[in-house]
């Protein structure tokens, strides 16, 4: 495991922390909630957690069996190709994306324990199909030969990573109250106009790293 690994997940960690979909859940409680609101966040954020810390998993063991199975066929070549193809496609894609001025961002019905499970699932699943630096970082991980011990903790470090800026909004909102209102307000409205810009600028970012990335093993 290089420091060059280290450094390209952690940066498609980053792009990560840009989901609208988490952020504008948690911007909704921290607006509305008031009685619960900690338990509630709390359910919501480990249940996006575990799910995409399961997906992530489930991907690694699932790609390394393969690379595995036929390694001595295709060796890594195959992948890199895969890579390649995958890249250029996000980069092209990225210009193309639709920017919608407005998009309706996951507002939950209701607020009990269970809601905030069943939702947490829900914003997962819509953006897993779309988590583009997720399933990259995997990709590099399972390209790079990591064993368990090297890429559980990068797992599980990129997840928190993930849900590092609801846990700063809701520090925040804990310390100064009130204060917080007028910014979650327009935060909220910017995640709801220009949710698709930041895909846009994600896919072709991660394109590029996937392409060159490639470029190595080709």
């Amino acid at each position: 495991m290089t420091l060059e690994l280290l450094f390209m997940v952690g940066g498609l960690a980053l792009l990560d922390m840009l989901s609208p979909a988490t952020l504008g859940v948690t911007v909704y409680l921290l607006l509305t909630e008031k009685e619960r609101l900690s338990s509630r966040l709390m359910i919501y954020l480990v249940t996006v957690a575990a799910f995409y810390f399961s997906v992530g998993v489930a991907s690694i063991l699932g790609l390394d069996a393969l690379l595995a199975t036929f390694s001595s066929i295709f060796q890594n070549r195959i992948v890199s190709w895969v890579m390649l193809i995958i890249g250029g496609v996000l980069f092209i894609a990225s210009f193309y994306y639709p920017k919608s001025k407005k998009t309706d961002l996951p507002r939950p019905k209701s607020k009990s324990k269970t809601a905030m499970i069943a939702l947490g699932f829900t914003t997962s699943l819509i953006e897993v199909g779309i988590a583009f630096p997720y399933f990259a970082a995997i990709g590099l991980m399972t390209t790079s030969n990591l064993e368990v011990f090297q890429w559980l903790p990068i797992i599980v470090g990129y997840n928190f990573i993930m849900v590092l800026p609801p846990l700063i909004l809701f520090t925040l909102h804990l310390l100064f109250g009130r204060v917080m209102q007028r910014p979650l307000v327009r935060l909220q409205t910017r995640l709801s106009k220009h949710s698709g810009s930041a895909v846009s600028w994600v896919m072709c970012i991660v394109g590029l790293i996937l392409v060159f990335n490639s470029l190595d093993y080709l």
